[in-house]
Formats: C-alpha cells, structure tokens, sequence
C-alpha cells in the first residue's frame, strides 16, 4: 500500500500534463467521466460501464476479450477501435498488477494505468511519465477512430524494401572486397609482427610481401584460417575497422573483456562491416554491428543474466519446467512431445562468433559454452553418452524430430558429424525395426526429421565444402532407409547484407545435399526497420532458403539495446508480411518442397511467379516463452508508469504440447522498453516516425498456423497416445487464470 501512495504523491512533468490535457480535450466523454467520479475508483467503475456498453453491439469482440484463449480467426474479425476497447477492460481486470521487474533487478513494477489517468488529470500527481501518457493518448485515438489502421499496399512494402540492399548487389559485393583486402593487409602485418602466431597458417621464410597477400587470400577460402585468426581483442576489431570505432563503444568494449564477455569475431564476418559507408548502403550494417558490438546493458548484467527458458535448468532425476525428464542436464533439451534439441559434447557446443542478443548468453555466463576451441574436443566419455542418448530417443514413445544444434552444428568437424549422424540412423532403423513387433495404437512415433541448426553459412560460409556434402548425403541414404523423411539444415540470417555470393554458394552446396535450408531470424530493433525483414525474406528466397520463425528478442536488461516490442512485430506480420502470404490454392505445393530440395531455388521463384508474390512468407512471428514455447498469443494487461507495456502471453494452440502445458500459468512479462523509447531509436536510425504510426494499437496477438511445408507427414499406421520420459505434478487448474468479466 506505501507504494501506491507514494506515487499518488508523485507530481507529472510538464509534457505529462501536456499529453493528459491533450487526451481530454481529443475525448469529451473521458473528460465528463473525470469531472463525474469523485475518486480513481469511481472513474475505473464508470469506464467499465461506459466500455462495455460500447462491446455491446459488436459481438466479435466480446466474445474475443470473455474468451480464455482466443483464435487467430477470431482476431481477425476485430476492428481497430476492438482492440482498443479490450486493451482497456484488460487494463481494469488487472488493475493493482505488480510483478517482479527483472529489467530493474531487485524491484517490483506496478500497473493501474486508469488510476494513474485519472490521478494527472485531476490533481496532477500519480507517477506516470509521458511515455506512459503517449501510449494512452494513442489508445483514446484508436478507440474513438482517430488513429486508423491502413494496410499498406504491396507497392508501399517493396519501396521500404528498396532502401535495404543485399550483399548480392553488385555495389555492395564491391564495397565487401575492398574491406577484405584492408583486412587481409592488417593481417598480413600482424603475422608478421609476431601479434598473431599460428602453427598451420605461417608464412615461408623470404616471402615477398606481395607473395604474402597472395598466400592469405588463398587461406581465406579455408574457415580454419577464420577461425584461427578471429579476432578477440577490441583493439584488434577497432584496428581490422580501420580504426573506425567511437572511443564510447571502445569504452563498452574493453569493459566486456574487463568482464570476461568473450569477443569472437571471423575475418570474414568482419568485412561485412564498412567502416565508412556510401550513400546508398547509410545504415545498411547496423543489424551487423548489432551482432559484433556490445551494448552497455549487456556488458552491465553480464554474471547476473537469468536463465528464460526454465525448462533447461535440468536437476538430476527431475522433470524440467515442461516436465520431461532428461538423460543429461546440458547436452539435451525438450520442450514438445515431438521434438528434442541435442547439442553435442564437440566443438559443436562453440560457435562461429558471438551473437551480442544471443539466446544462450546464460550458457556463455555459467561456463557452458565458449570460444576455446581445443578444450570443446571430444572426450573419451562422449562416444557412450551418444548412444545412452540415442537410447533415450529410441525408447520414447513421441519423438520424431531431432535438432543437432549448440553451439553450432557445424562446428563439429565433418568426422564428429559423421558420428554423431551414424549413430541417429542407427538409431532410427532401429525404432523402426522394433515397431513391426507392436500392435497398430501401439506403436511408437519414428524417427521422421533431421535438424542442423548452424549459422555458419551467414557466419563462414567457407565451413561448407564438398566433403561436408559427402557426409550429409551419406547420413540422407542411410536415414531414408530408415523411414526419416525431412532433413533440415535450419540457419540464421539476420539481414539481407549476409547473403553474400559466398553464403549463396554454401547454401547452393547444402541443397545439393538433399538438405532444405530454413531460417530463423531475431527482430532486433535495427532488423525491425520498415522493409527490412521482407528483403531478407526476398534474398533468402533468391538463394534457395526458406523462411522458418521471426523471433521477437528474448531476455531481460541485458538485451534492452536491441529489443524490438511485440507490438512492432505483430505490426510487421499483419502489415509488411501479408504482402508475401502464399495463396491456399498453392500450400499443397509448398509442402512438397522438402522433396525437391536440389532444386529448391527454381521452385520457389516458379511459386513466387505463379502466386506473384515478392517473397514466401512462410515464417512466423513469435517469441520463445519459458515453459511454454514459441507464441505470439498475447494480450496488453498493463503499463507501466514509464510507458512499458506488461503483456501476458498463452500457448500456441495449433501445436502439440507437454501435458504439463496445461498445468503453468500464463506468462506475464513487463517490456524492456516504452514504444516512445523504441520509436525515438527507430528516428535515430533514420526512420520516418510516421510510418510507425499505427504500432500504437497492436495490443493483441495470435500464434500464426505453421506452414504445411514445416508439417510432418503422416505415419502409415497408429501410434499410441502413452508418452514416456515424463513426469507430471498432480493435475490441478491452471495457476494465475483470470474469469473474464462480460
């Protein structure tokens, strides 16, 4: 109760007042509702009253904002004004909302946006600041139809796409050379400096300089040499920049060592950068630099980052958060009764380089993983532990989807691949062979896909080589034999300047495996850009690649400077995506691809053509939640007095879950930052703030149906409903629910 008054004591700044006068002279009726109501809880009555009455002629929406959890159909029937009119019965159902707020470690937020109104308008006092009063003057506006929601054309999209180029373009591949042989210069007088010292990749005594850059250009094809000469130092990155880096991010650069954040980043990878860049690419590496350079936050909550995917936090003997039980407590991860994720005691737990938004920070933090190399090798234990988890596959009676990930799949060696891929066909001739011997009802779920993540082919794309083909073919005629039927190389492309002619040409080499190639993207604020996500989905598409999630950025404090808000990315899927939505008439096809995979590149642009369309849109947009998965089923409860929006978030129900699902409350999180925070990042990007304008009124979301191309195929009999390897508490209603109020 003393924080509540404590706030109620709080006078507003002068652009608060201004925003609160602003809200009710835009909106007589909100006004005589103040004037009205002799205290906040007399007003929060009388807006109830008022809202309600208006649902009462609009049937979609009543049953929408009554429903426990509504369908994406559903969300469509609604108007703008209808979600407007939800968000503020949401806002009262969950007045006096206080919640743990991890971005402000140790403190508790609070959210009664209604009261904090009422408290500006009529004594000038309730905390709120004018991020808070911007978002409400902008729910008024959608409410009383102000604030429109205009879809923008197919023309409108491709000109934002216009301003994004691709690392295909040939100004830009130029640009991208003349940064290599900068770099190949810098390396060449650092191996001969002594600064970088290297067994395999030494010069022969009396070499020429000229010789030198010769033999290094040669070297740059192999992604040893990368690897060997990836820089780990700031000094180093600012000296392979050119020098190009502010003495501020230097500042942030030399504290994360200070801090032991790893710096890992490849030659390569660093002549994506430009450290001075033309006219027509202003901007155009930002989503790059997002990925190489630090921000102050992260550096600030290094050594106290929480685990967000609770289910990874694996005890001996217990069920995780999704209630599975685990054969190991590192190299295993499950969520789904279909899926397990496998990262391998190899080289495969490092990566290429450090992703700065990185969803396994947490790991690099504890220990888990890191860039020493030699100390990742196998060790003697490995080899049993393989087949202890390959009996844990073979016994379970779900799984029929396994994603090799890390780390970085491809980080393995092709021997460990080799054997790490022998011992799954293995494994899934097996389950096979020994379901001829159960009943039809019976029967366990095979083995029916196989998953590389990597991002190597975005990272070093050098890592791709024939004899890495060879594998992968091998490991395909042996797992065909054994009844899997899709093979997934599941990469990260984070921004059309990655694909590059030598990410074209890794990935042309992994679809002449047989092997589709997916992607996963992370919407970073400078990825969020208008445009910028449907040129990637363009490019990718141009190359053979096929788009998978859009995730929303997941963390806390630590990733704040590159949050996008879940508002922005259901405003990119409805408005920016639509315009690439595959037509029903041709999903049938789209799920044949996986079949055709050699020559997925001339499908694609045929399917493109015949729909004519820019691009597949063929991903979804979601956010990996904690115990319950990947969603975008959300709804605005809250806000917070400094304008950030609390979102509560519920399952994906078009996919099959742990029973335990049902058990977990919903998932409440409070936003790292307001949408006038992020629109102000945006305008220092060089966006136009006004084509933002409607992100105001995405307060509501539902999980897209996956694509029939990411679908499963049938089995040809029965398999029993029984899961094993679980453990469940005693069942009981979901913690947390909230009855709707109609």
């Amino acid at each position: 109760m003393g924080k509540r008054i404590v706030l109620e004591h709080v006078a507003i700044d002068i652009e608060s007042h201004r925003l609160v006068q602003q809200i009710l002279q835009e909106n007589p009726p909100l006004g005589e509702l103040v004037e009205q109501s002799r205290d906040p809880a007399q007003f929060s009555r009388r807006m109830r009253a008022w809202v309600t009455e208006w649902l009462k002629d609009r049937p979609h929406a009543r049953k929408f904002y009554r429903s426990a959890q509504p369908s994406r159909a559903l969300l469509h029937t609604l108007t703008w004004p209808d979600y407007a009119a939800i968000r503020i019965l949401d806002y009262l159902d969950h007045a006096d909302t206080e919640l743990p707020d991890p971005h402000h470690r140790g403190k508790y937020a609070s959210s009664d946006p209604l009261r904090m109104l009422y408290l500006g308008a009529v004594h000038g006092t309730g905390g709120g600041m004018a991020p808070f009063f911007a978002d409400m003057l902008q729910l008024f506006r959608q409410f009383n139809g102000t604030l429109k929601r205009e879809l923008p054309t197919r023309e409108k999209v491709e000109e934002w796409m216009a301003h994004h180029p691709s690392g295909l373009d040939p100004q830009v591949v130029k640009l991208r050379e003349r940064n290599k042989e900068r770099i190949i210069e810098r390396l060449v007088d650092r191996m001969d400096s002594g600064k970088v010292r290297s067994r395999r990749y030494t010069f022969k005594s009396g070499m020429s300089r000229p010789a030198k850059i010769r033999q290094v250009q040669e070297w740059w094809n192999e992604s040893r040499f990368h690897l060997s000469m990836a820089v780990r130092r700031p000094g180093t990155l600012n000296e392979l920049l050119d020098h190009s880096l502010s003495p501020e991010t230097m500042k942030i650069l030399f504290d994360a060592r200070a801090k032991k954040i790893p710096l890992f980043v490849n030659p390569y990878y660093l002549s994506l950068l430009n450290p001075r860049e033309p006219d027509f690419a202003r901007g155009s590496d930002l989503p790059i630099r997002d990925y190489v350079l630090y921000t102050r936050e992260l550096v600030e909550e290094f050594g106290k980052i929480s685990g967000w995917e609770k289910e990874d936090e694996v005890r001996r003997n217990e069920p995780n958060a999704a209630g599975w039980l685990l054969p190991s407590s590192h190299t295993l991860h499950r969520r789904y009764p279909d899926v397990a994720i496998m990262i391998p005691d190899t080289v495969g737990r490092a990566c290429g380089g450090l992703c700065a938004p990185c969803q396994r920070l947490y790991d690099f933090q504890r220990g888990n993983l890191s860039f020493d190399l030699d100390d990742l090798e196998p060790g003697e234990t490995w080899p049993r532990k393989l087949e202890r988890l390959m009996e844990y596959f073979e016994e379970d009676t779900q799984l029929r989807d396994i994603l090799i990930t890390g780390g970085d799949a491809l980080m393995s060696s092709n021997r460990s691949l080799a054997r790490i891929l022998s011992a799954v066909a293995r494994m899934a001739a097996r389950k096979q062979e020994a379901n001829k011997l159960r009943p039809d009802g019976e029967k366990y779920a095979e083995l029916q896909r196989v998953r590389l993540g990597t991002r190597l082919p975005a990272y070093l794309p050098y890592r791709v080589t024939p004899e890495l083909v060879e594998v992968l073919v091998a490991f395909r005629e042996k797992a065909l034999r054994a009844g899997v039927k899709q093979f997934f190389i599941q990469t990260h492309f984070e921004t059309a300047m990655e694909v590059t002619p030598e990410a074209q040409r890794a990935v042309s080499l992994l679809l002449s495996a047989g092997w589709m190639v997916t992607n996963q993207q992370v919407f970073t604020a400078s990825a969020s850009r208008r445009g910028h996500t449907a040129r990637l989905r363009q490019a990718l598409n141009e190359i053979g690649v096929l788009t998978y999630y859009t995730f929303s950025v997941k963390g806390f404090a630590e990733n704040r400077g590159v949050f996008a808000t879940n508002a922005r990315a259901m405003q990119e899927q409805m408005e920016e995506k639509a315009v690439g939505m595959p037509p029903a008439a041709l999903r049938d096809r789209l799920q044949q691809l996986p079949e055709h995979a050699q020559n997925l590149v001339e499908e694609m642009r045929r399917l493109r053509d015949e729909a004519g369309l820019p691009f597949l849109a063929t991903d979804r947009n979601v956010l990996n939640l904690p115990g319950l998965g990947k969603s975008l089923t959300f709804r605005t409860i809250g806000i917070t007095r400094d304008g950030r929006r609390v979102l509560e978030f519920d399952y994906d129900l078009t996919r099959a879950h742990s029973p335990m699902v049902e058990l977990l409350p919903k998932v409440r999180l409070i936003e790292s930052k307001s949408i006038s925070e992020f629109l102000s990042q945006l305008t220092g990007m060089g966006e136009d703030r006004a084509e933002y304008e409607t992100i105001w009124g995405y307060s509501l979301g539902a999980t897209e149906p996956r694509m029939p191309v990411y679908d499963y195929p049938p089995f040809g009999f029965s398999t029993t409903a029984r899961m094993t390897n679980i453990r469940l508490p005693r069942r009981k209603s979901r913690a947390g629910e909230q009855p709707r109020r109609g």
